[in-house]
């Protein structure tokens, strides 16, 4: 992949942060200061660093894309009330079986997504 201006501003933006944000939320951090990126190239900044491996897509609700630059296997916790998203280590979720399957599913990957209220809107 060749490496531009705008491909490692869109990764260092995203290796920055927790949050999870969609291509929107890093359009507007990005041109927080001069606007000099569009719509267009972010969207594919984010396709080429997908491509490579280095950005992973999430979709944690319905119709919105997220990306997150953390690759390693993960599951993801999402707020009800407040709507954060906090990563969860693969280790920190235990006992799950796929023996009840039905024939012929075969699992490659899987990750979990869950749902409930952090401790700050408790």
């Amino acid at each position: 992949m060749r490496v531009t201006p705008q491909r490692f501003a869109v990764y260092s933006n995203l290796l920055s942060r927790k949050d999870h944000p969609t291509a929107e939320q890093i359009l507007t951090s990005l041109n927080k200061n001069s606007p000099t990126s569009s719509q267009a190239t972010i969207y594919s900044s984010l396709q080429a660093l997908k491509e490579v491996g280095l950005v992973r897509e999430v979709l944690l609700e319905e119709g919105v894309c997220r990306y997150d630059a953390n690759v390693l296997p993960h599951h993801h916790f999402r707020c009800g009330k407040c709507g954060c998203i906090e990563d969860i280590a693969w280790e920190q979720v235990e006992g799950i079986s796929f023996k009840e399957l039905r024939p012929g599913l075969t699992v490659e990957q899987y990750e979990l997504t869950i749902h409930g209220i952090c401790e700050r809107c408790q």
